[in-house]
């Protein structure tokens, strides 16, 4: 070899050796000198065919014909063809090479010759080399050279037809279609019989029957080139055959006719086109010079359609994403034809690529998927027109993951079902603004909003709620706050895409809140209007107007009932009762430049109880009935569990999307229930099934505690929502104790309607005897002992207190403020002189339970005397529940009992008489600044079955004593 030394034998050998030897035998398997010999020889002839073409054709071929208006395109596709002539003429320089270097020794290894051990290599080179011949001559490159004026081409004629063996005189596009195909084809059958003759061998020294997979791989490559030219020949007819503009419209150098109607007859019903075409890459259906072009990567084969529609035809279905064809024939071997070349055909474009051979091996066959990822741009009028789908798709239909896109910039990106947006998706509508879209984040069916979503507006307003029939619908909340002119918050129901029912809306700009009633996105109904100022307005609006008679409530405490202006400004009869108890009863006319005018009777005698009344009377009560508030809000989650909480209408009413990938979970960060990386992953039926177990009280809380913290719990969003609602109606402007009944009736409403709902989700997970009674206990008493306030309230209230507390605070301010300054004046005394005061008995002094230092006497100390009992009622502002309050006050007592015991050194009952003055005593020195508030906090909110027993009678023995204590300071004095 010039150039260097040959390898030394050791290292060739090393070099050459293949895996394929474990493949192809455990022996080693050679080649006499001789046959290499003579296969080299067959290899340096082809190098010289392929440098006579390169001289005397191919460079005449690269020179650009400047007269033809295509010759860009013809050149474009020669260069092709040269590139991939000399990747083969490299190849075979290189195999030479590789076989020069083993003919010294006696015999070559079969896995060292090159056609065997690089056989991928080769594949793929004369592969793209056929694909770049047919390619040029199906856009007839090789016509468009041969021209009979060409003097080179006239000149050189008998000599170049030497290179093909060609004596006849044969036209110059056939020769040169000859002489870029035959001369390669031959020489892969040289390959197949070099491998045959080797493998024949082979078989007769080792008496195996084995082929080699290389000659398996070049008999495969001589019907793909024969398949390639056939294509390629048939496609160059018809595109003569057809009209210049049909022609124009269908032929690219990559397509390849694979089926024509007019030779395997095949129709249209009902006469809609006159002629098909299957090509590797579409189908085409002609009628005239129309063409309806259908990609087969949109096409989808079904041969189930009804026989008896057909009679003596043999139908087969085409179904495409608009449209749907059915083929018959007469013939069902014509039938059978078109329907497994589309079938493979339509395989082979979903892969990407044609199969080796064209057709497959023999035997092999397989139907296409019915569901894929597909592109589709939509032409035929409906929603759709003009959109381009990417996605999965099924039968022609959009169907799971996908994005629909419009040219004005409409967008939908989520999941479809059978042609329709069903699932979660996002959907961005350009606005009339500047780069500005309303993007709508919601879950769909069957093409429309359908369940909880959110919608960003272009005029950066916010929608989190339900929708309905591409509505906003049910419960919802709107908010508006970066807007200039009129920055708002709407929380409540909506019917059609208005506001309507009951909802309350909050304006910034005007510094008020209006709860109550709406109709049309007007105030219509009975409401009730706050302002930050501490006025309060209460009556009937008529299209966003005040009308007939109302309630003004003042900040300075003062009442006036009667008769307004559209405006809300006094006009008409009325009645206004100052603070103090006076009462001015005539005409009232208030506007806002003259000031208030009225011509009446003022009446100076009043009760003290009837002008506290007045001054805290309580708004919405009777006029908003707490059942027809929020009942969007238990709407949907009692239709989630008529549906039997499916999976698929819990999505929908949870408010996120349990199957999304990461990305598209990012996107919904802003729905009430987020997912948790520590929560435990659980679908429905795990959750339904848990709950069946729950059967005692303890247990039955533990759930419902664990439920409304768990991202996976519908109880959970259900209680989301309403915090949200209770915020929005009560914090802020509406900490107003006017509004107490109000709030106090909400929450036990949400403790019934959330009691009822867990026994409805205990009976649908299959707990129908979820109350069974244990043996020995009575079913009547349990079932008194397990209700709404005793299982709901004392996991439900934690959500709620600080607001609702905040409001019982304000309600007993004043009588607060008296009993605080009482608890100050008691304060001053020494315990003797406070249990003297008091009149309790000396003999219940616990005197002896004080440790007195050498400077200190009984009559000098203060807050040493039942100190239990003082520490123990102090705790009652620390718990939340009712019912853990009481318990406080019943230990309180109990301490109080224990105490004196200790002192009389026997079991004292505490009478009434003995028991009220030392309540008085623990709680003055207890110090519970909002003692009323926590009395009436517990008085409205605890079971009903407390009453008139133990409970009552304590709780109502401590309100005697927070009003004793209230009264003290004038009692002090006197003293």
């Amino acid at each position: 070899m010039s150039g260097g030394k040959p390898l030394p034998r050791k290292l060739h050998k090393r070099h050459m050796s293949s895996p394929r030897e474990s493949q192809e035998g455990s022996h080693t398997k050679t080649v006499s000198q001789a046959a290499a010999t003579k296969f080299l020889k067959t290899e340096e002839d082809f190098l010289i065919i392929l440098s006579r073409i390169n001289a005397l054709v191919l460079n005449i071929l690269l020179r650009p014909d400047e007269s033809d208006l295509l010759g860009k395109d013809h050149l474009k596709s020669i260069l092709l063809v040269n590139e991939r002539f000399h990747a083969i003429w490299d190849l075979t320089s290189g195999c030479c090479k590789t076989l020069k270097l083993g003919l010294g020794d006696s015999s070559v290894d079969v896995n060292d010759i090159y056609i065997v051990k690089n056989q991928s290599n080769l594949l793929q080179v004369y592969t793209e080399y056929f694909l770049a011949v047919t390619n040029h001559i199906v856009i007839k490159g090789f016509d468009k050279v041969a021209k009979p004026t060409s003097i080179y081409w006239k000149t050189n004629k008998r000599g170049l037809k030497t290179l093909i063996g060609e004596t006849a005189d044969i036209s110059l596009t056939v020769f040169l279609q000859r002489i870029f195909t035959e001369p390669f084809r031959d020489h892969v059958q040289t390959y197949s019989l070099f491998l045959s003759q080797i493998n024949g061998k082979l078989a007769e020294e080792s008496g195996e029957t084995s082929s080699l997979d290389s000659l398996n791989t070049f008999v495969n490559l001589q019907k793909y080139i024969s398949q390639i030219l056939d294509e390629a020949f048939q496609t160059k007819m018809l595109w003569v055959s057809l009209s210049s503009k049909l022609t124009a419209a269908l032929c690219t150098p990559d397509r390849r006719l694979q089926e024509d109607s007019k030779n395997v007859q095949i129709a249209v019903t009902l006469g809609r086109y006159d002629r098909i075409l299957l090509f590797d890459d579409s189908l085409v259906f002609l009628q005239g010079i129309e063409t309806h072009i259908c990609d087969l990567k949109t096409v989808w084969l079904c041969s189930s359609t009804k026989q008896t529609y057909y009679q003596n035809n043999h139908p087969l279905q085409i179904i495409t994403p608009e449209e749907e064809f059915v083929l018959t024939s007469r013939e069902p071997q014509n039938q059978a034809v078109w329907q497994w070349k589309l079938n493979q055909l339509i395989q082979q474009r979903l892969i990407g690529h044609r199969n080796f051979p064209l057709w497959g091996k023999a035997g092999e066959t397989s139907n296409p998927p019915t569901s894929r990822m597909s592109t589709y741009t939509y032409k035929n009028e409906g929603r759709f027109k003009n959109a381009t789908y990417h996605g999965d798709m099924s039968w022609g239909k959009p169907d799971g993951k996908g994005t629909l896109k419009w040219p004005d910039g409409r967008n939908h990106v989520g999941d479809f079902q059978l042609g329709q947006e069903n699932g979660f998706g996002v959907c961005l509508i350009p606005s009339s603004l500047p780069d500005r879209y309303d993007c709508y984040k919601c879950h769909w069916q069957n093409g429309v909003m359908q369940g909880y979503g959110i919608c960003e507006y272009a005029d950066e307003s916010v929608y989190k709620g339900y929708f309905k029939d591409n509505m906003r619908h049910g419960y919802g909340i709107l908010e508006n706050l970066a807007s200039t002119t009129n920055p708002f918050k709407y929380t409540g129901n909506w019917h059609k895409d208005k506001m309507s029912g009951y909802g309350v809306c909050e304006s910034t700009q005007k510094s008020e809140r209006y709860i109550g009633m709406w109709q049309d996105n007007q105030k219509h109904g009975h409401g009730i209007v706050l302002t930050d100022s501490g006025t309060c307005y209460q009556g009937a609006f008529a299209l966003n107007k005040f009308v007939g008679s109302g309630i003004l409530l003042s900040e300075d405490s003062s009442v006036y009932e009667g008769e307004f202006t559209e405006e809300c400004l006094l006009a008409g009869k009325g009645k206004l009762t100052f603070n103090n108890g006076f009462t001015l009863v005539g005409s009232f006319n208030k506007s806002q430049t003259a000031g208030l005018q009225t011509q009446g009777v003022l009446h100076t005698s009043c009760e003290d109880q009837n002008g506290t009344m007045k001054r805290k009377f309580q708004l919405g009560v009777g006029l908003l009935p707490v059942e027809e508030r929020w009942h969007g809000i238990f709407e949907k989650f009692q239709k989630f569990l008529e549906s039997g909480c499916k999976k698929e209408t819990e999505e929908s009413f949870l408010g996120f999307h349990v199957k999304s990938n990461k990305k598209l979970q990012k996107s919904q960060e802003y729905m009430y229930c987020q997912r948790d990386s520590a929560d435990v992953s659980g679908e429905i039926e795990d959750i339904l099934k848990d709950m069946s177990l729950q059967l005692e009280q303890e247990s039955m809380q533990c759930y419902l505690e664990k439920a409304f913290k768990s991202s996976h719990h519908p109880l959970m969003k259900l209680m989301k929502e309403l915090c949200v609602v209770f915020q929005a109606t009560y914090s802020g402007i509406g900490a107003n104790f006017h509004l107490l009944s109000m709030a106090q009736e909400e929450i036990k409403h949400y403790a019934t309607k959330i009691w009822e709902l867990y026994r409805a989700l205990k009976v649908l997970a299959g707990g129908e005897n979820d109350m069974a009674v244990p043996a020995g206990e009575d079913e009547e008493e349990r079932n008194e002992a397990l209700n709404s306030y005793t299982v709901v309230l004392p996991i439900l209230l934690p959500y709620f207190y600080a607001d609702l507390f905040m409001l019982y605070m304000l309600y007993h301010q004043q009588e607060d403020a008296y009993y605080w300054q009482g608890i100050v004046r008691l304060g001053i005394l020494t315990d003797t002189k406070l249990l003297e005061f008091l009149d309790v008995q000396k003999s219940l002094w616990p005197l002896k339970d004080i440790k007195l230092t050498a400077n200190q006497r009984y009559s000098i100390v203060r807050h040493k005397c039942f100190q239990s009992a003082i520490e123990c009622l102090q705790k009652i502002i620390t718990v939340m529940d009712p019912s853990q309050k009481l318990e406080i006050i019943l230990k309180t007592y109990t301490e109080i009992e224990k105490t004196v015991s200790r002192v009389v050194d026997d079991d004292y009952k505490l009478p009434m008489d003995d028991l009220l003055p030392l309540l008085i005593y623990v709680a003055s020195r207890a110090g519970i600044q909002h003692l009323g508030a926590e009395i009436h906090f517990i008085y409205d909110l605890m079971d009903p079955s407390n009453r008139g027993g133990i409970y009552d009678f304590l709780l109502t023995a401590l309100e005697s004593c927070y009003e004793h204590i209230q009264k003290e300071e004038v009692r002090l004095y006197k003293c």
